[in-house]
């Protein structure tokens, strides 16, 4: 039995007559006759009673047709559902973040957008450091992920990147050289964010994400200190960027984060301008993936982010 077989009865039952019924299949009468007759026999029984005005059907064939109604149905709402699924529109994606990314505008921005595009595909979110994400896209664990710098560049794993920030100084309220950096910032414009040069840190204590979570921001802020002529020194060393605010706020050491985190504890800190910085602090937003994404769904986001409007911007 194939479905064919099943349509050419369902217009036969609904045309009541083989003649129009082939008609509207557009096939000859005798080929049409001889499928239905096949099916009946594969069936065992009688679907149509003939008679010279048309053909009615059986009791076995309202049955019958019931469930062919059924199983055409069922094989349309499946073709349906497959066809959305071979688009991206269905299905489910798996989505990492690192606290730092995600306090950026952008990444909510692309998950809202997507979602809205795309209702019908399950998303799940999860948070890690940079190096649990680029770990679990690895091994499959994570479709996707957003994070700051790359930790490691493993093999068939690409980084696209999506938008880059300068990094703030976080200092707590009433440091000492909150005064005079205050004072730049009104000869600059009384809504002019406070500047600090990186020679004036050498004596404090920096509290920084650990070198395995963000290796090149890390680097690049010891590098920077270094050719200010200074060593920085490490009071603490944390797992997220959010928790160093809260440690600047509570007066255990000093900072940096990436700019758009600067809504934070703004009560009980001040974020600054770090001037005379080399190389430049900034902190970028990578997506991390396979190199060959594996489905619709993530080639879907894929392009979504990187098409994102405002990526280009800081």
């Amino acid at each position: 039995m194939e479905l064919r077989h099943l349509r050419y009865f369902l217009v036969v039952a609904e045309e009541q007559h083989f003649t129009r019924a082939a008609e509207r299949l557009g096939m000859q009468q005798p080929p049409l006759s001889q499928q239905i007759r096949l099916l009946e026999q594969e069936l065992g029984f009688e679907l149509f009673r003939r008679h010279p005005k048309g053909a009615d059907l059986t009791a076995g064939g309202k049955v019958f047709l019931e469930e062919a109604k059924a199983i055409l149905r069922s094989v349309e709402l499946a073709s349906q559902k497959a066809a959305r699924a071979a688009q991206g529109f269905a299905g489910t994606i798996s989505i990492g973040f690192t606290s730092s990314a995600a306090a950026h505008p952008l990444i909510p921005g692309i998950i809202r957008a997507y979602r809205q595009a795309y209702p019908g595909v399950h998303m799940a979110l999860t948070e890690a450091n940079a190096a649990e994400l680029t770990e679990d896209v690895m091994h499959g664990k994570v479709d996707m992920g957003f994070l700051r710098q790359p930790v490691a560049q493993p093999q068939g794993i690409a980084f696209h990147a999506l938008v880059e920030e300068e990094m703030l100084l976080i200092l707590p309220a009433g440091h000492p050289l909150l005064a005079d950096a205050r004072k730049r910032g009104r000869r600059a414009g009384d809504d002019a964010m406070p500047e600090v040069s990186l020679k004036a840190l050498a004596g404090e204590e920096f509290i920084l994400v650990r070198r395995h979570g963000a290796p090149g921001m890390y680097s690049n802020l010891i590098a920077a200190c270094e050719n200010a002529g200074f060593t920085p020194k490490i009071a603490l060393e944390i797992d997220r960027m959010l928790t160093n605010i809260s440690l600047v706020a509570a007066g255990v050491g000093i900072s940096v984060v990436p700019a758009s985190m600067k809504s934070f504890h703004r009560e009980s800190v001040v974020y600054c301008r770090v001037k005379d910085a080399r190389p430049a602090l900034l902190a970028p937003i990578n997506l991390v993936c396979r190199g060959e994404p594996a489905g619709p769904t993530q080639q879907n986001f894929l392009k979504l982010a990187r098409e994102f409007p405002g990526r280009a911007g800081g």
